[in-house]
């Protein structure tokens, strides 16, 4: 599955990195390099989602990352 949207840091817990969908979904960001993480960076990202799974920040599905492009 690919999603678009752009990258943010939320400050919960220990802080999670999230991909704000286009789609109006948020997903937590589960892998891929650090050259990902950048704050406000407009990405593709290539992954599955886990609907069933909820990490501790709690703030949406896990999309894990197969790979990625910038937009």
């Amino acid at each position: 599955m690919k999603v678009r949207g752009t990258v943010e840091f939320r400050d919960v817990e220990m802080g999670v990195w999230v991909l704000v969908g286009e789609d109006g979904r948020t997903y937590q960001i589960s892998g891929g390099r650090s050259s990902l993480l950048k704050e406000g960076q407009r990405v593709e990202i290539d992954g599955d989602v886990d609907d069933a799974a909820m990490g501790v920040a709690m703030v949406g599905p896990i999309l894990k990352v197969r790979g990625y492009r910038v937009l």
